[in-house]
């Protein structure tokens, strides 16, 4: 049975003393019941009380080099329009029509024609920062300041374009602490995108971010990848290779720092946040197919230390980087069983492809990862859908997706 028959199968209507239910009867260290991954009521519950209220990663700066440039992109089943004003701020604006509705951008990317955007349907015409600039044939009193479009909060961080839709989200000043000593530390703000994939997952988001969020299945999973990154196994095995590496990032200058904000309940009001280190096999420079280097070295990199430092913000973000390159996952919820997984990969904001780098060599590592995640997931997603699924414990290498999911039963509390 698949994913959608078994949510088809479901009484309709599921009342929020059920889902209550759900919660209270979780049991700590074992992964979750097959509603919250097979029932649009869960789902929607989730998008009210928690998607829709802390922030998201939508890209990155050097997407939008001029005033006027956008992109468009896809978040809590919304169409939004990311685009630098004339400001030189960077906005994130619905891109639904103030007049009846329609969408106003259609291409994923763009430069807004003399600095306006214009509505296919009736060509009410808006500014870079929203504000309604004409409306056709609209009656003498009619105010144009009550009908600019709709915008998010939206905040640049390192290079990294946050945006949240709550009225008040929550704070960054700890997101703004990791990523000093991750982001920063690897020169992400000047950094620029070198690619873009995105995989449709036919699978229930928690269950794309609870993978990412574990190396339990990577030996099993991504040979490839347990190649040259000891993340791959129990971390007391990696003791002695992480301090040799923070050893050499020390040597080198560095302060790359490991933090843990997972918990809210300890820090209210806060967005979630953390990082840590881990070593590469001895010998191996870069995430790449032979562990050599990829690209040129980016931020306060002068050499490379042996390492890649992993660090997530809120619920659906999540980030890797190398001295030669980076990566930001999106994962984006679309609908209780399908989930789109969005990888940008990051590399010196003066490198040029073809010359500093190979676009194939640069990619090839998180593509095939990417490819082996959306199969391992979709078969999770069918597995959950039998009657006879029961919620299994969690080992000791999947400390962080346990973590993960405590923290989100707490928002949905």
């Amino acid at each position: 049975m698949s994913a959608s028959e078994l949510t088809a199968s479901q009484p309709a209507g599921s009342t929020p003393d059920r889902i209550a239910q759900a919660i209270a009867q979780h049991r700590p260290g074992y992964a979750l019941a097959a509603p919250f991954y097979c029932e649009p009521a869960f789902f929607e519950r989730e998008m009210q009380r928690v998607l829709l209220h802390h922030w998201h990663c939508v890209g990155h700066d050097s997407q939008l080099p001029e005033p006027g440039d956008f992109f468009t992109t896809e978040l809590c089943g919304e169409s939004l329009i990311v685009v630098r004003g004339a400001d030189r701020n960077v906005r994130a604006l619905l891109n639904v029509c103030r007049h009846r509705g329609s969408r106003i951008c259609t291409e994923p990317a763009g430069r807004a024609r003399g600095g306006v955007f214009v509505c296919p349907y009736h060509a009410w015409s808006y500014n870079l920062d929203g504000s309604l600039r004409g409306a056709r044939q609209m009656p003498e009193r009619f105010d144009r300041s009550a009908h600019a479009l709709k915008a998010l909060h939206t905040r640049v961080i390192e290079g990294l374009v946050f945006v949240s839709f709550a009225d008040t989200p929550p704070g960054l000043e700890h997101v703004e602490e990791a990523l000093a000593g991750s982001a920063r530390v690897y020169g992400w703000a000047q950094a620029r995108v070198a690619h873009r994939e995105t995989y449709p997952v036919n699978a229930n988001w928690k269950l794309a971010v609870e993978n990412y969020m574990e190396c339990y299945h990577c030996g099993p999973a991504h040979e490839e990848y347990s190649r040259f990154h000891l993340y791959a196994r129990p971390a007391a095995l990696n003791r002695e290779a992480d301090e040799r590496v923070r050893a050499r990032a020390r040597a080198l200058g560095l302060e790359l720092r490991e933090v843990d904000y997972w918990g809210l309940k300890a820090r209210p009001g806060q967005e979630a946040a953390d990082s840590l280190r881990s070593a590469l096999a001895a010998g191996a420079l870069s995430g790449s197919e032979d562990g050599r280097a990829l690209a040129p070295l980016m931020g306060a990199f002068a050499d490379y230390d042996g390492g890649v430092t992993f660090f997530d913000v809120g619920l659906t973000s999540n980030f890797l980087a190398y001295p030669d390159h980076g990566l930001i996952y999106r994962f984006v919820p679309r609908s209780v069983n399908r989930t789109d997984m969005e990888v940008i990969w990051l590399v010196n904001g003066t490198a040029r492809a073809g010359v500093d780098y190979d676009l194939e060599r640069l990619t090839w590592l998180w593509k095939v990862t990417s490819v082996a995640d959306k199969r391992i997931i979709e078969l999770n997603q069918q597995g959950i859908t039998s009657r006879y699924y029961e919620p299994g414990p969690y080992a000791p290498m999947e400390q962080h997706t346990a973590s993960f999911l405590e923290w989100l039963l707490t928002e949905l509390r």
